[in-house]
């Protein structure tokens, strides 16, 4: 691990685009957060890549430094190259890392983000005591990554962890990845508030609905939990059948890999007690016997900072 750069951390979401510097200590010095500008295409969210990495360079004045980005999808760690990544539409095989050296002549590593986000878990955070666990991330998408004997596992061509994209339902909702019934249709943000616009037109004395007044684009996963937490039964349901469904899928990847830490991270993680509570019970209900004793499922201790922890990592770790 060197000491002597800081790291450029750069978590790319399909929302927002946070950048932070962090030193070898894996404190964060500065940070900003500005929209990704995912809709308009890659030439769009590159240039809010690096406008925001000058802006933090700049209002920083730090030197010697190395770039390390999160990018949903698959990255070709070589080259940098993130290739069809979810939720961001026009994107075929980007050269990132390639694009980023050049622009601001230092060391660039590009790794899946939920990758990112564990080797920050792992490192900074509350994997610091697992030798393998699998950590999910919730937010505009569902993202994983798998680290088995502290290293983080990416398979044949970096796609590895992909998690949102297990099946839950083969005959079930549409994913925007192009395939059917995957958890990420039922859980991602944006599905899951579809999902609750629906439901909530026949639950008119919830105090979820009073709460929004009818104007259904106050609803967020951040109201729904506040809801929960004051004892709305339609909230409640809501989030015990959000961590219901994600126990179906980590049951599959908890029988395959025997790893049975199950680390939470990401916006609709902030559902609380009432979504652990209610992941860990089904994957205890339905994962092979001789792992039930052993589940635990906890949350991310980086919350937020996950992304920008990880992903500065890769400058230390790498470089």
């Amino acid at each position: 691990m060197t000491k002597k750069k800081n790291g450029i951390g750069i978590d790319l979401g399909g929302t927002a685009l946070k950048i932070g510097i962090v030193d070898h200590d894996g404190k964060i010095l500065k940070k900003i957060s500005v929209d990704s500008n995912a809709d308009k295409g890659p030439d769009a969210v590159i240039r809010q890549i690096i406008n925001g990495t000058r802006q933090i360079l700049e209002s920083a004045k730090v030197k010697n430094y190395g770039i390390g980005i999160g990018a949903p999808g698959a990255v070709s760690l070589e080259k940098g190259v993130v290739e069809n990544p979810p939720n961001f539409p026009g994107w075929g095989r980007v050269p990132l890392g390639e694009i980023l050296k050049k622009e601001f002549k230092c060391d660039v590593f590009v790794e899946n983000d939920a990758n990112a986000a564990a080797i920050g878990e792992m490192i900074y955070g509350a994997g610091k005591n697992h030798e393998n666990f699998i950590m999910i991330t919730l937010g505009t998408g569902v993202g994983g990554g798998i680290i088995i004997n502290r290293k983080i596992y990416r398979g044949e061509t970096g796609g590895a962890g992909e998690l949102g994209h297990v099946t839950i339902d083969s005959m079930g909702r549409q994913c925007k990845c192009g395939s059917i019934g995957c958890i990420e249709a039922y859980i991602g943000n944006n599905y899951l508030i579809e999902r609750v616009k629906t439901q909530i037109v026949d639950r008119q004395d919830s105090q979820l609905y009073g709460m929004i007044k009818d104007d259904f684009n106050l609803l967020t996963p951040k109201l729904i939990h506040s809801a929960a937490e004051n004892g709305d039964d339609f909230s409640q349901s809501v989030v015990i059948d959000t961590g219901t469904k994600l126990g179906y899928a980590l049951t599959s990847i908890v029988n395959v890999l025997d790893i049975t830490a199950i680390i939470i991270g990401g916006g609709v993680a902030g559902f609380g007690k009432l979504l652990f509570d209610s992941v860990e019970s089904t994957l205890k209900d339905r994962v092979m016997k001789p792992f039930r004793s052993r589940i635990k499922v906890k949350p991310a201790k980086l919350k937020n900072d996950a992304g920008i922890k990880g992903a500065s990592a890769l400058v230390f770790y790498k470089s």
